[in-house]
């Protein structure tokens, strides 16, 4: 694989991309997380979403020990080439590790930070803790 077209994209300092991935049928966005270089090949490669987990400092396949893998239909850059747009299907329906369909379930009401999506499953059942 060329790796031209991965230059044309503009990285942080420390050589990450933010990513979305975003439901491939509903639109809605499930989460932000980063890549580097690597992680993004491989999710090229793959048809699935792998990430850079900055805490861990390693790659990071969506799914790995949830099974909620994120199936690659698209992904496009935006117009300053600085961010990463994937079209997925969530399998499993989970994107958040909260359990929840989106990582956005908070939503600004009455001056505070208020839960306004359904916990779909408890995530100790998701992560056997």
């Amino acid at each position: 694989m060329t790796d031209n077209w991965i230059e044309q994209l503009k990285w942080t300092e420390d050589g990450l991309i933010p990513a979305i991935a975003q439901d491939h049928k509903s639109g809605r966005v499930l989460m932000m997380a980063w890549m580097n270089r690597e992680a993004l090949e491989k999710t090229i490669q793959e048809g699935r979403a792998i990430y850079w987990s900055r805490s861990r400092k390693k790659l990071w396949r969506k799914g790995e020990e949830s099974g909620h893998v994120q199936k690659l239909y698209d992904i496009r850059i935006d117009c300053d080439q600085d961010v990463v747009l994937m079209q997925v299907e969530q399998l499993g329906g989970i994107a958040c590790h909260t359990g929840r369909e989106s990582c956005f379930y908070l939503r600004f009401a009455d001056q505070q930070w208020q839960p306004a999506d359904p916990v779909l499953k408890q995530p100790e059942d998701i992560y056997n803790r």
